[in-house]
Parts: C-alpha cells; structure tokens; sequence
C-alpha cells in the first residue's frame, strides 16, 4: 500500500518533465522555490509513494543532482514538451509510465492510480484526464510504453510538435471532469505554475494546507 493509502506497483514509472527555462517565469521552473521547496520537490512528494521508480526528464540533468532520484536528459534537443514525453518513454523500463509537470505541485495520485488501473483492466494505451469539456490533461496522465513510445517517436519524426496530436493513433481512455472532481475535490491537481502570480497563489494554497494539517 502506497503512502497515500492507494496502492504501490512496480510496474508504474513516474517521470517528472523538468528544465528549460520558462518565458514567463523568467527562470527555470522546476528549480523554482514554491514556499520552502523547489516545485520539483513537491511533485516527488506528492507522487513518490506510488511506485520505487521516479525520475526526472530535463535538458539540464545536473541542476536537478541534489533530487535523489534518477536525472535522464532529453533524447532529442528542441522537441518542447513532446520531446519531453518521447524521453520520459524512452527511459521507462516499466509497462505503465505517468508523465507529470514538474510545475504540477499539486499533482494528484489519486488521479494517476485511477489511470493506471484502467490501462491495466481495460488494455487500452493512454488514460488521460479532462479538465473542462475541451482540454486534456497530458502532462498529468498515464501511457502504456511501448505503444506509446512508438506513436510519440512517429510524431516528432512527422516534424509535428503538438502534445497530444498524435494521440488519434493510440487506444485512450478519458478520465471525465467529474471523475477528477471526485478525487481532485480541491481543483488544483493540474494548476500550473507559469507566471509570479501564479506561483503565489500556488503559495496561499500550500501555506493554508499547513495550516489546517496543524488543527
């Protein structure tokens, strides 16, 4: 049983995508201090006790050495994020890899074992949450990897850059907005961190979390 009382398997990698530095932070996210963590940090900790196998996926591995776990650099240079999900299931050596955000630091495991439990019942390819009618979540989903891995790999050799336009080519399942309202009933699980603002509110949040595991 995982720390967060759902469930451990040793068949999930977790891979963290991290490194670049972000426009509109002006600075590289994942090392960023969101209150007295780096973001990266908090994203371990929120989804560590899942499985043994963590990792971070970055184009700059040894800024990222002091994490404790396995630093993978990228496979290709320059691909964005979706060169980032190709590494993430090129490294994986387990069946099922989920792929977070490292700006994702109220990731949710409740949402990724719920995904991980349908790959493994239904033996479909991709389990992804929606947030809202129209927008998928990929940065905070669940691959079968060998599948996968060859469809991102046909993509990015398709010269296409978008992070789900290849999903059309693979068996997904969505995870509905109101199933991640029932195990997200706060919301945040997939808040980004992309600006200042942002980060202060991510912060606030944090800060009355402590607040209220002290009462």
């Amino acid at each position: 049983m995982g720390r967060q009382g759902l469930g451990y398997s040793d068949e999930l990698t977790i891979a963290i995508l991290a490194g670049g530095k972000s426009s509109r932070m002006g600075v590289d996210k994942g090392l960023t201090f969101c209150c007295d963590l780096p973001m990266v940090c908090h994203v371990i900790n929120r989804l560590a006790g899942l499985s043994d196998s963590i990792c971070i996926v970055t184009n700059e591995a040894e800024k990222y050495s002091f994490s404790g776990i396995k630093v993978f650099s990228d496979v290709f240079q320059g691909k964005g994020s979706l060169g980032g999900l190709y590494s993430a299931l090129y490294y994986a050596e387990t069946e099922y890899v989920a792929v977070i955000a490292c700006d994702m630091v109220f990731a949710n495991p409740a949402i990724i074992w719920e995904g991980l439990q349908r790959l493994k019942s239904t033996g479909l390819d991709v389990a992804i949450p929606k947030s809202g009618q129209q927008y998928h979540e990929p940065l905070h989903a669940l691959y079968r990897t060998k599948t996968c891995r060859q469809a991102v790999l046909d993509s990015i050799n398709q010269g296409q850059r978008r992070l789900i336009g290849w999903l059309s080519s693979v068996r997904v399942d969505e995870i509905d907005e109101s199933t991640c309202q029932r195990l997200d009933p706060s919301g945040m699980a997939f808040f980004n961190i992309n600006t200042p603002e942002d980060k202060a509110i991510a912060e606030a949040y944090l800060a009355e979390q402590q607040k209220s595991s002290f009462n």
